[in-house]
């Protein structure tokens, strides 16, 4: 197959793929009248959002389980500019990601020296630390009752034309943040797609191969760890404060260990090598967690146990099975 014609075969796939949750999605909800259903595919899509951060890292050669820090951060930040400045929401939304990136530069600065499993046990903590932090400042952060009645988006006009509408005024607001959380995690994915195949993603990608041999080459591996990872918590941040906005408030236990240690989890169960292994790998472990809802006291040990043969069996995740080698990163 000729180059162009893979090309156009991708954005076929894709514009199915957007029409599919756009228009057939609300059709067959509405259908069955499960409105409950937008907040569980909300919080998916925004999720792989959070989780496509922890694979650019993991494209480095880096573990990072610490994203979850910056998600309670990306909330924070979302919900302090809307309630106590009157910041526009869809303001906030870059600023979050961009408050996120900067702090991760700071913090990565040292610790993305180290090697792996060092960097790994490091962002470990980050989270926790995050968490403290909220709680040690309530003056900002209202400490342990958290930010609560944040306001729903407000509408966006542009020469008296009405581009979005007041959410507050809508029927259905499940509806709506569906719809700007799926485009999101598409514009989030198109990104991660073409930074993969861009000049700076090979790069990337070779860090994670051979990082001496990278460097002798004259790679700047400092400045493209940095880049990874301020990248990471963009994402990050931009998808804790979508769901700040959604559930209008925020608390220091919003996002814990466990979130992050989920979001790389997604990673590896929806394949590394893969562009949208952290969409596939969210899919399947939110709703693996909750069909086994029904186990009651086994349900931790039957997941766990079926993770662990998953990876055993697939260590390149699940889209393996499928993806022609064309479609990995």
């Amino acid at each position: 197959m000729s180059r162009s014609r893979a090309n156009t075969v991708k954005i076929v796939s894709a514009a199915l793929f957007l029409l599919v949750l756009l228009v057939v999605v609300p059709l067959l909800i509405a259908a069955t009248g499960r409105s409950d259903l937008y907040y569980t595919l909300t919080s998916v899509a925004l999720l792989s959002i959070i989780s496509a951060g922890v694979w650019i890292t993991f494209y480095i050669g880096r573990i990072n389980i610490g994203q979850g820090a910056y998600a309670l951060m990306g909330g924070y930040v979302s919900a302090i500019l809307v309630m106590n400045y009157g910041v526009s929401f869809w303001l906030t939304l870059p600023l979050a990601g961009l408050f996120c990136a900067a702090a991760s530069v700071l913090i990565g600065l040292p610790i993305l020296r180290l090697r792996g499993v060092y960097f790994a046990m490091v962002t470990l903590v980050l989270t926790e630390v995050t968490r403290l932090l909220a709680l040690a400042v309530p003056t900002i952060t209202n400490g342990a009752s958290g930010i609560v009645s944040i306001p729903l988006p407000a509408g966006i006009s542009f020469f008296g034309v009405t581009l979005v509408p007041d959410f507050a005024t809508l029927a259905n607001p499940r509806l709506a943040f569906y719809i700007v959380s799926v485009l999101l995690m598409a514009l989030c994915f198109l990104g991660l797609y073409r930074l993969a195949h861009s000049r700076i993603g090979q790069l990337c990608q070779s860090l994670q191969q051979n990082e001496e041999l990278a460097s002798s080459i004259g790679v700047n591996i400092a400045y493209l760890r940095i880049i990874a990872y301020a990248l990471s918590s963009f994402l990050g941040g931009v998808g804790g404060a979508m769901f700040a906005s959604i559930s209008q408030s925020i608390y220091p236990s919003s996002f814990t260990v466990a979130d992050s240690v989920n979001f790389m989890l997604n990673c590896f169960l929806g394949g590394l090598g893969y562009v949208l292994g952290p969409m596939l790998g969210t899919f399947v472990l939110y709703f693996g967690w909750d069909l086994l809802f029904e186990t009651e006291e086994f349900q931790l040990l039957i997941f766990s146990t079926v993770l662990i043969a998953l990876m055993l069996v697939l260590p390149n995740g699940l889209l393996s099975l499928t993806l022609p080698h064309k479609w990995r990163a």
